[in-house]
């Protein structure tokens, strides 16, 4: 069984900066990687600086690239599909075989559940969108639609009030929002609509329209969104690391979980946020390596 400092399940933007610290600090890492980032979906990166607008899979490809430079860190394209507990660290089982390591990385990354609306995973990334800062300005000036309830639309609705002026919460069902924030979202002239959604009309991922239930239909270029998710994978839970009410990885400020030797960056622990996944890397695998240092200093 081979045998390695840091394994890394995970070979998106997090686990390619936490490789790098570590690659750089003549760690021998593994990265296990499938090849399944979350934003894979989407034509074009934001907010990301000297990369603001390439191609997600340009940015990891250059990433990628650059981290081989490090001998110390090798590759393996496929899944990882369990952990455990090691008497020197941890077991981790693959669809290529089984590796071991004194540390943990859980860099995978989340799943998102879209809702079941026809239309709506077609435009996924492209017009119906999660975050204002990676997409909004793109789209800032034209018809923009929110798909949410609750606090949720409010915070959708005062964030996005800022980019444009023609802006429509779509519900999808009865409006639950306490008159304080009724009151806000009419005081600045936020559109409400309750109706059930039929459909969204697209063409190439690009929305056109809100078909409602009634037969009404509303013109947007636009629908922000917040998807339920779940973890890439379920390694951290069968480890017992501790998982938020938000449904991410319980970390510290060290990027460490709630169980010794475990670690998790980027979109499984972190706001969802290319520049925010690459920081977390880069302070999981220098931690990491001190905590190596320490050990046997």
């Amino acid at each position: 069984m081979q045998r390695f400092e840091v394994i890394i399940i995970g070979g998106s933007y997090a686990g390619l900066s936490a490789a790098l610290a570590l690659g750089r600090s003549l760690r021998k890492v593994l990265v296990v990687d499938s090849r399944k980032p979350c934003n894979r979906f989407t034509p074009h990166s934001q907010n990301f600086l000297t990369h603001d607008g390439r191609k997600p899979a340009e940015i990891s490809a250059i990433a990628k690239e650059q981290v081989q430079q490090y001998k110390t860190v090798e590759f393996l394209d496929g899944l990882a599909l369990s952990a455990e507990k090691a008497p020197e660290g941890f077991t981790v089982e693959t669809d290529k075989g089984s590796f071991t390591s004194k540390r943990l990385v859980l860099a995978a990354g989340i799943k998102d559940i879209l809702p079941d609306i026809p239309g709506v995973a077609e435009c996924w990334g492209k017009s119906v969108i999660h975050c204002p800062y990676c997409h909004g300005y793109e789209f800032h000036g034209q018809p923009t639609g929110i798909l949410a309830n609750g606090d949720k639309a409010f915070h959708y609705a005062q964030l996005i009030s800022n980019l444009t002026q023609e802006l429509t919460i779509f519900t999808n069902g009865k409006i639950d929002l306490p008159t304080e924030q009724l009151t806000a979202v009419k005081r600045n002239n936020i559109a409400l609509v309750e109706t059930e959604i039929e459909r969204i009309e697209q063409e190439n991922g690009q929305i056109s329209a809100v078909v409602l239930k009634d037969g009404n239909t509303h013109q947007i270029n636009a629908l922000y969104h917040s998807p339920h998710f779940e973890q890439g994978t379920n390694i951290a839970t069968s480890l017992g690391c501790e998982i938020t009410e938000q449904g991410l990885i319980k970390v510290d400020q060290k990027q460490m979980t709630s169980v010794p030797g475990v670690y998790a960056c980027g979109d499984a622990s972190n706001m969802r946020a290319v520049s925010v996944a690459v920081s977390s890397g880069t302070v999981a695998g220098a931690v990491i390596n001190f905590d190596l240092i320490q050990e046997s200093f």
